[in-house]
């Protein structure tokens, strides 16, 4: 297939749906009201609640919730062909992603932008508020531990790779000072210098890698495992200003101005899939994924077709800086879309890739020899990127590949693939600390929560004592995770933790509906639930009895088991609710 026809019919099919199904959802079932006054403006403080542009707030939603989900998922789903990824990315965005996210923002917004759980205790009460707390914090453990590991095996043993990303956190910081203590308000200024930082971060590599210095850049995978949780540490308990507020607007440059390069690369050059439509893997067995294609193209995809980690989002900084409600459509639906662009372009750019050169990355050496595959590719652009490329698994490796195979062939561009391939390489890493620093932080601020039940003040933010203790428990947690993980075992755990928080989030919507009286709407999100409950719940179970009890991954058995129970909690707490309400002659507003 021609990847040009593939994203083509991705762009009518998102247009079609934000056009009309965004429309509807707003006007008929939201009922969304643009004169009502929105927290951003009813609790205006100049810190948290500040009404911001729809197309400054766009840009930062978009560059808290893309992380490495629509990157790597849909890299990783290819495993059974372009099409199940393809219908997923398009289905799920249309139907479920982009109705998550617009509905908990709207619920946030309406609730004086509460977080998930506090929605959940006023629309649900204290035993669905709760659990909600608990599975939240755990799956946001999990999800980072997911997140990270991407990352390991495009930094590890490469001294320029290292260099690069490394470079980006003096660099964001750097950017902190400039905005907000040496050159207040010249944001241009700060933008056009910090971008300047990252593309000689990238073209200073060769320098790096073939001096002296790279000896002390190369870093086996344990290190770079034991590296990553500190910097969380250190991301979550700086001022927001100093690292995560500087590193997000920089991101956000980055992340669209890539994926742009990439649709334009991809017009241009409009490689053919090499990859077949379906695998034999579909029904399972397969090198990089253990299961079927169902549930597990669901839980793999993940981000690229629905979040729950940007219900998190939906119901944090995003609601207090609404300046209208009219702005919902575009933010939270319109961002899901993007984000299913995003996950077509990953997938284009991986299955761009022949099959036995994908394979031959994507799997361990003792994995890759049983195959029966054969390299094509691989030996040259090992070459030219002067990169050893083989046996990196985690999609991160595959995905730099691709679009820098794509990249290299536009006309002027030519000749320069390993500059691509770190371009890339930078691009994946921003996506996604974006997402470690953002996760961290919200995660220290649950965990405080929930102690402040015990000793208030760590119920307070601002408490340094406590941001220190959060912030290093946090990051103990979700580096045990990583460290004693692999791709294979826990991006699976990550996918059906995140999905689990969709399901939620899905269910605490259709409450909502139920209570503001649109039963007769009620199933936009109800089916999604439905759905979405049933396949995470067997991928689960799965992973259960086929992946962690025969390794005797004990851990993420518990941890599993913890996660299923909570939500299990919630949904049990939410039929009986939903009984109630459909049964009442009066429903309520």
């Amino acid at each position: 297939m021609n990847s040009l026809v593939l994203l083509v019919c991705a762009l009518c099919v998102f247009a079609l749906a934000y056009r009309y199904y965004a429309a509807f959802i707003a006007a008929k079932v939201l009922v969304l009201d643009s004169n009502l006054r929105t927290p951003a403006h009813v609790l205006h403080d100049g810190k948290d609640y500040v009404p911001m542009n729809k197309i400054i707030l766009f840009g930062h939603h978009f560059a808290a919730i893309a992380g490495a989900g629509p990157l790597i998922g849909p890299v990783l789903a290819a495993q059974y062909g372009y099409l199940p990824g393809a219908i997923w990315i398009l289905l799920g965005a249309v139907f479920a992603g982009g109705v998550h996210d617009m509905i908990i923002l709207f619920a946030s917004v309406r609730t004086e932008g509460k977080a998930l759980h506090r929605i959940a205790h006023r629309l649900s009460g204290n035993i669905t508020g709760i659990a909600t707390a608990l599975a939240t914090f755990f799956i946001i453990i999990v999800a980072l531990a997911g997140l990270a590991i991407v990352v390991v095996n495009a930094l590890k043993d490469s001294p320029w790779s290292f260099f690069t990303i490394a470079m980006t956190i003096p660099i964001a910081i750097f950017m902190g000072l400039y905005m907000f203590r040496f050159r207040p308000g010249k944001i241009w200024e700060a933008t056009i210098i910090g971008v300047a930082l990252l593309l000689a971060a990238v073209l200073a590599g060769p320098l790096v890698s073939n001096s002296p210095i790279s000896a002390y850049l190369s870093f086996p995978e344990k290190t770079v495992k034991l590296m990553l949780p500190v910097y969380g540490f250190f991301a979550a308990a700086l001022p927001v200003w100093l690292l995560l507020a500087p590193r997000d607007y920089l991101s956000t440059y980055m992340k669209i101005g890539t994926v742009l390069l990439l649709a334009l690369g991809i017009v241009w050059v409009h490689p053919n899939l090499q990859m077949p439509a379906l695998t034999p893997y579909i029904h399972g067995g397969g090198p990089i994924i253990p299961g079927p294609v169902w549930p597990y193209v669901c839980i793999t995809i993940a981000c690229g077709a629905i979040s729950g980690f940007h219900s998190l989002i939906t119901s944090g900084t995003t609601p207090k800086m609404l300046d209208n409600e009219r702005d919902i459509p575009g933010i939270a639906y319109g961002a899901m879309l993007v984000e299913g662009i995003v996950g077509i372009l990953a997938l284009i750019a991986a299955t761009a890739l022949t099959v036995g050169d994908y394979f031959a990355i994507n799997t361990g050496a003792a994995v890759w020899n049983n195959l029966g595959l054969h390299t094509v590719d691989l030996p040259r652009l090992e070459r030219e990127i002067e990169e050893h490329l083989m046996n990196r698994p985690g999609g991160a490796v595959s995905l730099a590949v691709g679009m820098a195979y794509i990249f290299d062939k536009i006309p002027g561009l030519t000749g320069i693939m390993k500059y691509w391939y770190h371009f890339a390489i930078m691009f994946e890493a921003m996506f996604i600390l974006t997402t470690i620093d953002a996760g961290t932080r919200v995660a220290r601020y649950i965990m405080g929560e929930i102690l402040g039940t015990f000793y208030k003040p760590f119920a307070r933010h601002a408490w340094l004592p406590g941001a220190i203790i959060c912030s290093a428990a946090v990051s103990l947690f979700w580096g045990y995770l990583l460290y004693e993980g692999e791709i294979s075992t826990i991006w699976p755990m990550f996918g059906v933790a995140n999905q689990l928080l969709a399901a939620l989030a899905l269910a605490l919507g259709t409450t909502l509906l139920l209570k503001k009286g649109k039963r007769r709407y009620c199933l936009i999100t109800l089916i999604p639930f439905a759905f979405l409950s049933v396949t995470v719940i067997t991928a689960a179970v799965l992973n259960i009895v086929n992946v962690y009890l025969p390794n005797g991954d004990i851990a993420n058995t518990i941890l599993s088991i913890a996660v299923l129970a909570l939500v299990g909690i919630v949904i049990i707490d939410s039929l009986k609710q939903w009984i109630a309400l459909i049964g009442s002659p009066k429903p309520e507003n």
